[in-house]
């Protein structure tokens, strides 16, 4: 899956959009190569990971968690919004904070 393995075949305007095509045909044989796509992406993607945690269930929101996690630091200031924002994500983002 060449466009997964390098993100600059994508020939999509925005990181959400980026995210999306990812994330849209993932599954157990491709989520690694997913996964390193995003965290290649590095600290401009956390805004939107953030924000696809909200929507996201199960492979699709595991990658996402674990790619904010690998990206590190850039992400703790927008979990911990999110944290206080939603108290819906509260838990999931108190856990990966705590990962990070």
């Amino acid at each position: 899956m060449q466009a997964v393995v390098n993100t600059n075949i994508i020939q999509q305007d925005s990181i959400s959009e980026k995210l999306d095509y990812l994330l849209s045909d993932v599954d157990s044989s491709t989520k690694n190569d997913v996964e390193n796509s995003i965290v290649a992406m590095g600290a401009k993607a956390v805004n939107a990971l953030v924000q696809k945690l909200k929507t996201l269930k199960g492979l699709q929101r595991g990658i996402v968690a674990m790619s904010l996690i690998r990206i590190g630091e850039s992400s703790i200031a927008p979990l911990k919004a999110l944290a206080y924002e939603d108290e819906n994500c509260q838990w999931m983002a108190d856990y990966l904070l705590s990962e990070i």
